[in-house]
C-alpha cells in the first residue's frame, strides 16, 4: 500500500467514507435481501392460490361411470394442461380403484408422489422432478367424493414449473436493482456532504493555525461549534502564553546587551587610558577581553531573532526587495563606497524564510563580501528545479582552501586586521542549520574571489 493510501486511510475523511461505503453497501444488501424474500414469498402464495383454485375447479369437475371409474374430467381449463410440458400440470389418482389420470401436459411423465398421509381436505407441498428434468411445485389435496357404492378418497395434483418463481424473481432484481444502485449513489453522496459540513470547522481550525504558523495572525479568530470552543479558548491561552514568554525573552536579551554595552564601553575606554600610561600589554589584554565579550553580546543577540523553526517564521522573503534594502545600506558604508555591487534574479521570487532571519543572510553574506572585494560584487538568485538559491560573490583575493572550513567558525577571522567580530558567516551558518539549508563556501572561478551560496530544499 502506497504512502498516500495509507495517509489518505488515516484521515478522518478517508476512514468515515470507508466506513460509509461499507455500511451502506451492507444496507443496500440486507435490503436487497429483504425485498427479495419478501417477493418471493408472495410469489409462492400467488402460485399456491393458482393452484388451489385448480385444485377445486378439478374437483368440481369429477364424475364417475357406471363400473365406478372415474371419468376423465372436461371442461373450460388452462390451456397449458392441454399442451405436452406446457408448464401447468394436474394428476388424479384413485387409489381405491388403483387408477390414476394425468393431464395432456405430463405427456409420458408420472409424477413420484410422497407416501403421506392425508386428511379431508388437507394440502400438502412439494418440490418434485418433472418433465424434461425441471422442478416442479407441488400441491396435493385428498377430497371425498360420491361414487357408485359410497365416499370415496381421491387425490388430486396440481404443478407448476418452479421457474415461474425464479423468473419471477429474477424479473424483479433486474427491475429494483437500478433503483437501489441510485439509492446507494444518494446515500454515498449524502454521507460525503454530510462529512463536508460537519468537518468545515476543523477545516476552518486548520487554516487559523496555518495562519498562525505563517505569522500572519497571533490567535484563532471566527465563530466555532460549542465542541470546539474550548479547544480554541486552551489554544489561544497558550499562543498569549507563548507569545509573552517570547517578548520577555527578546526584552531581557536587549535590556542584557544594553547593560553590557556601557562596562564594555568603560572597558576599552580604560584600556585606551593604560595604553597612554604606556601599559601596552595590559591594554591590549583588555581590548581583546572587551572585543570578546562584545563579539559575544552581538552573537546572541543575533540568534535570539531567528525563528526556532521555520513553521515559526513571520512569513516568506521578498529576496529581490531585501536583497535591494542591505546593498544600499551597505554601499554607505566606507568598504561600500568603493563597491560596484549588481544583482541578477527574478523580481518576484519568494522565499519560505522569516524576512528577518533573510536580512540576516543577506546582510552577513554581502558586507563580508565587501569588506574583501577589490572593485565588485555580484549578488544572484533563482531557482534549480525545486530547489531555491541565493549567491554572494566578490573579486577580492579569495581564501586558500584548507582555509575554507575556518570561515564559519565562531570569533574566527582570517585577517585580524580587518575591522570585524568574526560572527558574521558563523550567524550564516546557525540560521541554515534552522531551515534546513545547504551553506557552501569556495572560491569563485569568475570573479576570482570568496562565493558564499545558500540553497533551500
Amino acid at each position: 500500500m502506497s504512502v498516500r493510501r495509507m495517509k489518505w486511510l488515516s484521515s478522518i475523511r478517508g476512514r468515515f467514507l470507508v466506513l460509509s461505503a461499507l455500511t451502506v453497501g451492507l444496507a443496500l444488501a440486507l435490503t436487497a435481501a429483504l425485498l427479495v424474500s419478501l417477493f418471493s414469498n408472495n410469489i409462492r402464495k400467488r402460485i399456491d392460490l393458482e393452484l388451489t383454485n385448480q385444485i377445486n375447479t378439478l374437483a368440481g369437475a369429477l364424475t364417475f361411470d357406471a363400473n365406478g371409474r372415474l371419468v376423465r374430467p372436461t371442461g373450460p381449463f388452462d390451456p397449458r394442461f392441454g399442451i405436452p410440458y406446457g408448464g401447468l400440470y394436474w394428476q388424479i389418482i384413485d387409489d381405491a380403484a388403483r387408477q390414476t389420470m394425468r393431464s395432456v401436459s405430463l405427456f409420458d411423465t408420472v409424477l413420484d408422489l410422497p407416501s403421506d398421509t392425508h386428511t379431508d381436505g388437507s394440502i400438502h407441498h412439494y418440490l418434485l422432478p418433472g418433465p424434461e428434468g425441471r422442478t416442479l411445485i407441488v400441491l396435493e389435496r385428498m377430497v371425498r367424493v360420491a361414487a357408485p357404492g359410497g365416499q370415496r378418497a381421491i387425490r388430486i395434483v396440481v404443478a407448476i414449473n418452479g421457474t415461474a418463481l425464479e423468473e419471477a424473481r429474477n424479473g424483479f432484481i433486474r427491475d429494483f436493482a437500478p433503483a437501489l444502485a441510485a439509492l446507494g449513489l444518494f446515500l454515498v453522496g449524502a454521507s460525503l456532504a454530510q462529512l463536508a459540513f460537519g468537518l468545515r470547522p476543523l477545516s476552518s481550525l486548520s487554516e487559523g493555525i496555518n495562519r498562525i504558523r505563517e505569522r500572519r495572525d497571533s490567535r484563532l479568530t471566527g465563530d466555532y461549534p460549542a465542541e470546539f470552543q474550548t479547544t480554541v479558548t486552551a489554544m489561544n491561552q497558550l499562543l498569549d502564553a507563548q507569545g509573552l514568554m517570547i517578548e520577555k525573552a527578546r526584552r531581557r536579551a536587549a535590556d542584557l546587551a544594553h547593560g553590557l554595552r556601557t562596562p564594555l564601553t568603560v572597558l576599552s575606554n580604560d584600556a585606551l587610558t593604560l595604553r597612554e600610561r604606556g601599559e601596552t600589554a595590559l591594554a591590549d589584554e583588555l581590548d581583546h577581553l572587551a572585543a570578546a565579550m562584545r563579539a559575544h553580546v552581538e552573537r546572541e543577540l543575533a540568534l535570539s531573532r531567528i525563528a526556532a523553526s521555520p513553521d515559526l517564521r513571520r512569513g516568506d522573503s521578498d529576496i529581490a526587495k531585501l536583497a535591494g534594502d542591505v546593498i544600499r545600506t551597505v554601499s554607505r558604508t566606507p568598504d561600500g563606497e568603493r563597491i560596484a555591487f549588481s544583482t541578477d534574479g527574478p523580481a518576484s521570487l519568494m522565499a519560505p524564510v522569516d524576512p528577518g532571519d533573510f536580512r540576516e543572510i543577506a546582510g552577513n553574506l554581502i558586507e563580508n563580501a565587501a569588506k574583501w572585494a577589490k572593485a565588485r560584487v555580484v549578488i544572484g538568485w533563482g531557482l534549480d528545479g525545486d530547489r531555491l538559491w541565493f549567491q554572494v560573490a566578490d573579486d577580492g583575493p579569495g581564501v586558500p582552501q584548507d582555509e575554507l572550513e575556518n570561515l564559519t567558525r565562531r570569533g574566527w577571522r582570517l585577517d585580524s586586521a580587518k575591522p570585524g567580530t568574526g560572527l558574521g558567516l558563523s550567524i550564516v551558518r546557525e540560521i541554515a542549520i534552522v531551515y534546513a539549508m545547504e551553506f557552501e563556501l569556495e572560491n569563485d572561478e569568475t570573479l576570482g574571489g570568496l562565493s558564499a551560496r545558500i540553497v533551500l530544499p
